[in-house]
């Protein structure tokens, strides 16, 4: 079995907002494969996929952002993931809008949600999938930022960088983080999928 969190925060306030688009990549595997999302023995909602791979569960935390990591490792030992079938599926605003980047492991890179993660772990040795937001040019500080909505001629890239999201997440499921990188982490591949 494999655990995927997508990060976020929870809320009316945050819904559609950069931050969240983890959360929009594992709604959208939900409705894929007909999962409906139940509370979950952390503080998380949390989805089951059985059809597709080992089966996984998908798992939103409702903590905040910074505090994901705790919801993430609770659900990872509860159900006995072991930490090489974990993938984090996270907002990255140093990534131009719709690229997709996968690793196997790595540093946090500045990200509070993965910063959390591998704190609650004790390890960096966990799968992340980075969707790139947008850095907002010389829109002001990144917080406000990667809080704000999409702008409305953004949402067809978004749409489109969520779906391919979403199918990079169920070849993590099928094949493994290693077809992950290799599909999804070439640029001229995602130029091409605008």
């Amino acid at each position: 079995m494999k655990l995927i969190a997508g990060l976020g925060n929870p809320g009316a306030k945050y819904r559609d907002t950069r931050h969240n688009v983890g959360f929009e990549i594992v709604d959208l595997l939900a409705s894929r494969h007909g999962a409906e999302f139940e509370s979950a023995p952390a503080e998380a909602m949390m989805a089951r996929l059985r059809a597709i791979g080992d089966g996984a569960i998908l798992v939103k935390p409702l903590t905040f952002m910074n505090l994901s990591g705790h919801a993430v490792a609770e659900l990872s030992r509860y159900f006995r993931v072991a930490l090489p079938d974990v993938l984090v599926v996270v907002d990255d605003a140093n990534l131009p809008l719709g690229r997709l980047r996968a690793r196997a492991r790595g540093s946090h890179g500045g990200h509070n949600g993965l910063r959390s993660v591998a704190a609650q772990f004790g390890s960096d040795d966990y799968a992340r999938l980075r969707v790139g937001v947008g850095r907002g040019g010389d829109r002001g500080d990144l917080v406000d930022h990667v809080l704000s909505r999409f702008e409305p001629d953004e949402r067809e890239t978004v749409r489109d960088m969520v779906a391919r999201a979403a199918d990079a997440v169920e070849t993590f499921l099928t094949d493994g983080v290693e077809a992950v990188m290799n599909r999804y982490n070439r640029a001229d591949d995602q130029a091409a999928a605008e």
